[in-house]
């Protein structure tokens, strides 16, 4: 129904930077909320950031003022830019989106295959 296909993650230097992206394709009528969430090993599933279709946002106090979440609605896009990356930041990155597949359906909740990102020292 909806594929959700993340890219941008790989290696790089602590105090480096990436953007990750993420595009939603498939049966859409909606996108309300769009957001990403990270796994490191042996840790549970955590939010990172979240951005709705009114472009509010939200952000785990661990990544506030490094990390920055947009939208392309057009696109049905989110992208996270990460800066000053610390190696605590490494884990697998999961984009989320919360969608509506009609007029008058509830929200479906969608998730992405993840994308590895590794910083080190």
């Amino acid at each position: 129904q909806v594929q959700l296909v993340e890219s941008g993650g790989g290696l790089v230097q602590a105090g480096g930077s990436l953007r990750l992206s993420c595009a939603a394709s498939g049966s859409i009528f909606s996108i309300t909320i769009m957001g990403w969430y990270r796994q490191a090993p042996g840790k549970q599933r955590e939010l990172v950031a979240t951005i709705t279709s009114g472009d509010s946002t939200d952000y785990a106090s661990s990544v506030k003022g490094r990390f920055t979440i947009s939208r392309d609605n057009a696109k049905n896009t989110v992208y996270l830019q990460m800066n000053s990356l610390k190696p605590e930041d490494t884990a697998v990155y999961y984009c989320n989106a919360g969608v509506r597949l009609y007029r008058y359906s509830a929200n479906h909740d969608f998730w992405g295959q993840g994308t590895q990102v590794t910083v080190f020292l």
